[in-house]
């Protein structure tokens, strides 16, 4: 792959144009919203200047409602010999495709499995998509070369192809992302009128739960419309167990101790599944099995003392496998806890030592999931 040209620079666009220019290939850059085009050009993503001939590959970094009417117009001027494009809804694009009379032989469909909570060009990074799933999704009449152009493109962005059908990968993205999105939104959406006193007490697993809550209100109305069906099946999933921990909770009050006791059984099921769940969401994709050990470290809140701290572990030669953050609003430091293999731990504690650092020996060491040998984690 030559030459690529890509339609539409926020976040996921650009991210793409920065990982195809860092891989030698030429790319083009084209937006209806100029300060963002340019903003990208600057990054080094691409040029504005009009591709000379065909490029070999056009990506379509537009909402899920317009990919079918920007690929029908981008294939009836022949700006590329295959196209692709990266909206998180496969079905509707589709569909409007045929409607926009696009031809479906030189389109695979695609979806990388990546972002943040900022929007826009300046968000974006060439490592976005490192090692995490690119979904494609080929239809029956899609060309051989169109989906090799797609694979091919996955590869330069060094992320993990996988090919679903478009059906299958609206219900697992309702069920992996756009819904968490909803549950987030409606859980911070309680926070909006809150009493201040009360968002001061909260804590690290309010701001766990809210992350997501930050994305950009109309892109995700756009997506939610565009899977709405898959989406409300899940909420209705969610509503059947919203309702019934409801009826667990209040019946606490109850004067029948059976009556507490079965609904005392009830949240604990709950629990006990949400821990089967979430065990199986990997940390960190690798098909190898490791096990990893968090030390809790002591921050002072100060300019430069997180850098420091990496700097000091990663200069030695221990890999940081991930970091939790836990500030105090009312302390002028933050725990840190390190996750790293368990055989680095005795290390990393003489190395903070030798640097000074205030690492919590009297807080239990948390081991994380431990994925086995076909990436499914489990507790160790």
């Amino acid at each position: 792959m030559r030459t690529v040209l890509i339609v539409g620079t926020g976040l996921i666009g650009t991210s793409i144009a920065l990982a195809l220019s860092r891989s030698g290939a030429t790319v083009y850059l084209d937006d209806r919203d100029t300060t963002a085009v340019r903003t990208a050009e600057a990054l080094g993503a691409g040029s504005l200047e009009t591709p000379p001939a065909r490029v070999d590959l056009a990506v379509l970094a537009v909402p899920p409602a317009h990919v079918g009417a920007v690929l029908a117009d981008c294939q009836q001027k022949g700006l590329a010999r295959a196209y692709t494009d990266a909206a998180s809804v496969k079905a509707r694009p589709h569909e409007e495709i045929r409607a926009a009379g696009g031809d479906p032989a030189t389109y695979v469909g695609g979806h990388p499995m990546a972002g943040a909570e900022r929007s826009g060009p300046l968000a974006a990074r060439a490592d976005l998509f490192e090692g995490r799933p690119w979904v494609l999704t080929p239809s029956p009449r899609t060309d051989r070369a169109a989906l090799n152009q797609g694979l091919e493109l996955v590869s330069l962005c060094g992320a993990v192809p996988i090919l679903m059908d478009t059906d299958a990968h609206d219900e697992a993205v309702a069920l992996t992302s756009h819904a968490p999105h909803l549950v987030s939104s409606m859980m911070a959406a309680r926070l909006a009128e809150a009493k201040g006193e009360y968002i001061r007490v909260s804590g690290q697993g309010l701001r766990d739960v809210t992350r997501i809550a930050g994305g950009e209100p109309t892109l995700w109305s756009d997506i939610l419309t565009a899977n709405a069906d898959a989406v409300a099946d899940v909420l209705e999933a969610y509503a059947v167990d919203l309702d019934r921990m409801i009826r667990a909770l209040r019946a606490q009050r109850s004067d029948e101790e059976a009556t507490r006791e079965k609904a005392t059984a009830d949240l604990e099921e709950l629990l006990w599944r949400g821990n089967r769940g979430h065990a199986r969401v990997p940390d960190k994709r690798s098909s190898v099995p490791t096990e990893f050990v968090a030390v809790p470290v002591a921050v002072p809140d100060k300019t430069g003392a997180l850098a420091q701290l990496f700097s000091s572990v990663s200069g030695a030669g221990i890999n940081i496998e991930d970091v939790r953050i836990e500030h105090s609003l009312d302390r002028p430091r933050g725990l840190v806890e390190l996750l790293v293999d368990a055989a680095s731990v005795p290390s990393v504690r003489r190395l903070l030592d030798e640097n000074g650092w205030a690492w919590q020996e009297d807080l239990p060491l948390v081991q994380a999931p431990v994925a086995d040998a076909q990436g499914v984690h489990r507790s160790p």
